[in-house]
């Protein structure tokens, strides 16, 4: 009797244990969220390449006490945008941006530089207020948002003809739509535009003092915690 009862209580005991680690995963599992976990959760951080479109702006400058029409063409090119944003609620959120770019700024005329364009380093630094829509369009949800900073155009040892670093204020605003791959990868695409004043790399020949924008359409991913 001993050598057959034994094996069923052996049994009887595994199957509790094994009962009792599966009642303590489903419990594992219903545990509510800590406060890091629901702050992780509303952070996501995304990275759009950018195309980079920029507008001519004109104006008129001394040159030798004679006043010159300067216009000024900066170059397009592309560029990435990177995006911190906390959405508490759908209405309320807030996102970091850096954006980078290269391209030459044109003057016509330039004055007494050969080249006529001064190459640069444009990085943008804005802080904005984002919403997010309750209503999904066939999975994409839309979003809007605007904002300020700076943008820091800073001439190239090569190609920036020794002219000095300069920032100017930068406001924009965006919209766009995002789509979840999975539960933490998503696409994005969005349409940007910022506003600033034209640089003239404090250089009296090249302030024109007019204000120029961007236009900014993107796509690219997010990773949402």
């Amino acid at each position: 009797m001993l050598n057959v009862s034994r094996p069923i209580w052996v049994r009887n005991v595994v199957l509790c244990l094994l009962l009792s680690a599966a009642g303590s995963i489903a419990k594992a599992q219903a545990t509510p969220q800590t406060g890091l976990d629901r702050q992780l959760s509303r952070l996501d951080i995304g990275v759009v390449a950018s195309a980079i479109l920029n507008r001519d702006s004109n104006g008129t400058v001394a040159i030798n006490t004679v006043p010159t029409a300067v216009n000024l063409h900066p170059g397009n090119t592309v560029g990435p945008l990177v995006t911190i944003r906390y959405t508490k609620s759908p209405y309320l959120g807030f996102e970091f941006n850096y954006a980078y770019a290269r391209y030459t700024q044109t003057f016509t005329p330039f004055g007494a530089t050969p080249t006529g364009g001064v190459q640069q380093n444009a990085s943008e630094y804005t802080f904005g207020y984002v919403a997010h829509f309750r209503r999904e369009f066939h999975g994409v949800a839309p979003f809007a948002g605007g904002g300020a900073g700076t943008t820091a155009f800073r001439p190239t040892p090569g190609g920036g003809e020794g002219l000095s670093p300069q920032a100017r204020a930068t406001y924009y605003y965006n919209v766009g739509g995002d789509y979840m791959l999975n539960k933490h990868f998503g696409a994005r695409a969005e349409f940007r535009q910022t506003f600033f004043k034209a640089p003239d790399f404090e250089t009296n020949y090249l302030t024109i003092q007019k204000r120029t924008t961007e236009l900014q359409p993107g796509f690219g991913f997010f990773f949402r915690f």
